[in-house]
């Protein structure tokens, strides 16, 4: 029989490497929505380690979310970036719910990391799903693929610092976005804007104070990079008007943030690839009838991104010379 721990929030919290869900090729399935933050944490993951042909995934569209919620299409070509449920060719996503608690009273959201072999759902809280995936499968990669075998997003020398930033950028600012667009009253619209921005902020003085990291613990990418990169590249391309978040953007008011999140984009290698603004864009204008009720998708910004410059890339190699000379080219 399927197992659906009892949790407070009706998540499922199975554990690969534990004895009912060992690692496997092709054992199981993700689920996923290309507009959602919490979702692209984890599919960054599986692209960054390179897990596709271990973990196969079926993509919801971005809209429309009424009358049933997240539905995949009926073909692969009737929404560009989405495809059909390639396990069960469910219609909605709640269905896939419902074949692994048929009493599920939850909500229906992405990700989904689901068992094939005992036809249950392992896990649908996405931290959970990053760091199962952050490790598991590395005796599945290549002999000669040392960086990906290697590529730790919670290395254990860095766990204090990354279970501290967790504390506050999680409820701050990557739930915190929602708590201000979603606010039903003035006050505290104007409470939760505030906490999002002194975030960014507190952020942006990172950075600054550390000027020779690439990434924001240092030189090597972890896991704070993906959470924020995913909330950062919404920001300023929707969350700014759709949210009302409008004291500052990135690209104009954060000078650090914004040379990393290019710096994301531009330069690791799956990150570009994995975000399709399109899906972001459509998703929130079109899914948030109290929010838009017009459903007009916006224009801009333009570009979405900001070219990678050759100042940019001097930066780059003085960081990898070891050069002093970085904050010239700041």
């Amino acid at each position: 029989m399927p197992d659906h721990p009892p949790t407070q929030n009706g998540s499922w919290r199975h554990q690969l490497g534990s004895p009912n869900f060992p690692p496997e090729s092709d054992r199981y399935h993700l689920y996923v929505g290309l507009f959602c933050p919490f979702a692209h944490r984890v599919l960054l993951t599986r692209e960054l380690k390179g897990l596709q042909q271990f973990l196969p995934m079926s993509i919801v569209k971005p809209y429309p979310k009424e009358g049933g919620g997240w539905r995949f299409p009926s073909t692969n070509d009737e929404y560009a970036g989405s495809t059909i449920d390639h396990l069960f060719h469910s219609e909605f996503l709640h269905d896939v719910y419902f074949r692994s608690d048929p009493k599920y009273e939850g909500k229906y959201s992405v990700p989904v990391l689901w068992d094939k072999k005992t036809n249950q759902i392992v896990n649908n809280e996405s931290e959970d799903i990053m760091r199962m995936l952050n490790t598991a499968f590395n005796d599945f990669l290549p002999a000669n693929d040392t960086a990906r075998r290697e590529l730790d997003f919670y290395p254990s020398p860095l766990r204090p610092q990354i279970n501290e930033i967790n504390s506050w950028m999680m409820p701050n600012l990557n739930s915190g976005v929602y708590r201000a667009g979603f606010a039903t009253d003035q006050e505290s619209y104007e409470e939760n804007c505030r906490i999002v921005f002194a975030t960014l902020d507190r952020l942006e003085s990172h950075l600054s104070n550390n000027p020779r990291n690439i990434y924001v613990l240092g030189p090597h990418i972890t896991e704070i990079d993906l959470k924020l990169y995913t909330t950062l590249v919404r920001f300023d391309a929707i969350y700014q008007q759709h949210f009302k978040l409008m004291i500052g953007s990135i690209r104009h008011n954060y000078p650090h943030l914004h040379h990393w999140l290019k710096h994301m984009y531009w330069n690791v290698a799956g990150v570009m690839e994995t975000t399709d603004f399109k899906h972001i864009k459509e998703n929130y204008s079109k899914s948030h009838a109290d929010v838009n009720p017009r459903a007009i998708t916006p224009l801009g910004p333009e570009p979405n991104i900001e070219r990678w410059t050759e100042k940019d890339e001097q930066w780059r190699k003085d960081q990898e010379q070891g050069s002093e000379s970085l904050k010239g080219h700041m």
